[in-house]
């Protein structure tokens, strides 16, 4: 039967159509409720609440051995003791950690492989190799950084200069004649000697070596007028009366060589030479892991043991939010890509 709606001119059903109709009107909300719950359930699925219930792998795109290793096995140690699972160095270097990245992009995106990344790795390859197997922009996720390693400039015990006002005369009063030893062409190292041609107005005569090791005995041995790397490496070279630090590449000394005047000091304010390291994950991996990991990244370098001990080895410890640490990486390979171009360094 239909009647006449009393309070419009409109029709209503039966009670019997109308109960039919609040039934569907129920069903179509339920459904509507129980595709949020899943999709909420499917995002918590992805988030992992659970991670990590196995070992994370842990990719270092270098050689077991090196200064590296303090880094990649402080953290890891610390990982393994926060989550109560195994971090796994898998140390895969060559390439100028092509190799190591070229594994961390094809990685699974699920939190389970890490990688420990360096400025080579996201800001010079991409713009002196003309092919990489992988995108620095959209093939990981940032986690943070973790150390900034500046460099220092230390020269052979019979160089006829200590200090940059001297090295600064000599070399233009003999445009060339002062030659300094880096680990390659278009290494960090190499990229800190053009800056300082540029800033002082000089010619210096670049020899690259196969790693820091050759390009420190190099100035050891006098094949070279100094030599531009890490502290640590040089640090027993200068106890024994062979090399002499120059200056530390930085605005300030650092605080386990106070002896070492800085390049800031010695008149080049925002000068600065050095490499930083990082830590990534595959991109599209959910960001509740990211963060998590970040988190614990972060709380593993408050550590004070480790904090001592990477100081003592020249790292500076500076840590990002992911969001950051992308930024962060975003400006420093448009910054280093203008370095090279400006020093004419050839594609590989």
């Amino acid at each position: 039967m239909i009647r006449r709606n009393p309070h419009g001119s409109g029709v209503r059903t039966s009670g019997q159509e109308e109960g039919a109709l609040l039934n569907e009107r129920h069903v179509i909300v339920a459904a509507s409720m129980i595709a949020s719950l899943c999709a909420a359930g499917a995002r918590d699925a992805l988030a992992d609440p659970g991670y990590p219930n196995r070992p994370v792998r842990f990719v270092v795109p270098y050689p077991p051995g090196g200064t590296t290793d303090l880094i990649a096995r402080g953290i890891a140690d610390r990982l393994a003791s926060q989550w109560g699972q195994s971090v796994v160095i898998d140390n895969r270097g060559g390439a100028s950690t092509v190799i190591g990245a070229e594994l961390m992009a094809r990685a699974a995106p699920d939190g389970y492989t890490i990688g420990l990344i360096t400025q080579t790795t996201m800001s010079i390859n991409p713009h002196v190799m003309r092919k990489l197997p992988y995108d620095p922009a959209k093939d990981f996720a940032p986690i943070t950084q973790v150390v900034y390693f500046p460099y220092v400039i230390a020269a052979h015990a019979a160089a006829p200069f200590n200090d940059i006002k001297s090295l600064v005369a000599y070399a233009r009063a003999k445009p060339g004649a002062v030659s300094y030893s880096t680990p390659g062409t278009g290494s960090t190292n190499h990229l800190g000697g053009v800056l300082l041609e540029t800033r002082l107005g000089i010619k210096l005569l670049h020899v690259p070596f196969k790693g820091s090791g050759p390009a420190t005995a190099a100035a050891v041995g006098g094949e070279v007028s100094m030599v531009i790397t890490g502290a640590v490496t040089v640090a027993p070279h200068v106890s024994a009366g062979r090399l002499r630090y120059i200056a530390f590449a930085d605005d300030r000394r650092h605080p386990s060589y106070p002896n070492v005047p800085s390049t800031g000091e010695s008149g080049l304010p925002g000068y600065r030479a050095g490499t930083w390291f990082g830590v990534v994950t595959r991109a599209g991996t959910p960001a509740a892991i990211v963060n998590t990991l970040n988190q614990r990244i972060v709380q593993a370098l408050a550590d004070p043991e480790l904090r001592a001990r990477l100081s003592e080895a020249g790292f500076d410890i500076q840590t990002q939010s992911p969001a950051e640490f992308g930024r962060f990486m975003t400006e420093d390979r448009a910054m280093i890509g203008k370095i090279i171009q400006s020093a004419g360094l050839k594609l590989e």
